[in-house]
């Protein structure tokens, strides 16, 4: 069962550009619901956002950062990330386009978490598909992620749609890295006649039943719900979302 459930803000952001408007989507969210609230990127100074999601009662549970200044500044990156009120310090992704690229990420992405581990942070990586495509070593990317990412002071923010698209099982992701998913982004998959697209949680073909259930066992700490893209208003796409997600909610 999902304790808290929570948005990652990139869906609604359009209305996430000065403090006004992030006071009152904070309302909108809340009031559907979502009590837990992961950043794409902060409009405003972060000791003023933090305050804002504090004040409506917005959990911070995680971001998706700028993995510049966590490798060569890590102490501002810290800064930030506790105005936020937020452990989690995370990138929504990276090219990983060759071996090389990956190894030298790898390295890069251990440097800042051990830069970081000691004062209480963790770094966290969003997947997309493209981890997901074979190199010439017979690996993926997210294979060699798994094995080359530290397991006590990184985590994965798994996202069930961009596995699914990759061609990968969304219940063996979840298990062959329990323990190691802070964030579970509910990411639901439609199909049409032009392929796969982006859609509200329960329209889609994602059994959520069997990935919760997993997703339980597996240790999940924070259940986010990301639509990268929507038909009309993202708050009813959120709001279609949170209301099918409901029975999942203790």
């Amino acid at each position: 069962m999902i304790e808290k459930l929570g948005l990652q803000l990139y869906t609604i952001r359009d209305t996430m550009n000065n403090a006004e408007n992030i006071r009152e989507s904070f309302r909108k969210i809340r009031a559907l619901g979502y009590t837990v609230g992961q950043t794409a990127g902060c409009a405003i100074p972060y000791e003023e956002f933090g305050k804002i999601a504090a004040e409506e009662g917005i959990e911070i549970c995680g971001t998706h950062d700028d993995f510049g200044m966590m490798l060569n500044n890590p102490e501002q990156a810290m800064a930030n990330h506790r105005a936020l009120g937020t452990t989690n310090m995370g990138i929504g992704g990276f090219g990983a386009g060759s071996i090389e690229e990956v190894e030298r990420f790898i390295e890069q992405a251990n440097t800042v978490a051990n830069n970081v581990y000691k004062y209480g942070f963790k770094f966290t990586y969003h997947n997309h598909s493209h981890e997901f495509r074979r190199f010439e070593n017979g690996k993926t990317a997210m294979d060699m992620l798994v094995e080359g990412l530290d397991p006590e002071k990184t985590s994965f923010v798994l996202d069930t749609y961009w596995v699914q698209h990759g061609g990968g099982d969304v219940r063996y992701w979840i298990e062959k890295l329990a323990g190691r998913i802070d964030i579970l982004h509910l990411k639901e998959m439609g199909r049409n006649n032009n392929g796969p697209f982006i859609t509200e949680v329960g329209n889609g073909n994602i059994w959520w039943e069997g990935v919760l259930a997993t997703a339980e066992k597996a240790g999940v700490k924070h259940y986010v719900v990301e639509q990268d893209s929507w038909p009309g208003d993202p708050f009813d796409s959120i709001a279609q979302s949170a209301a099918y997600l409901k029975k999942f909610v203790k």
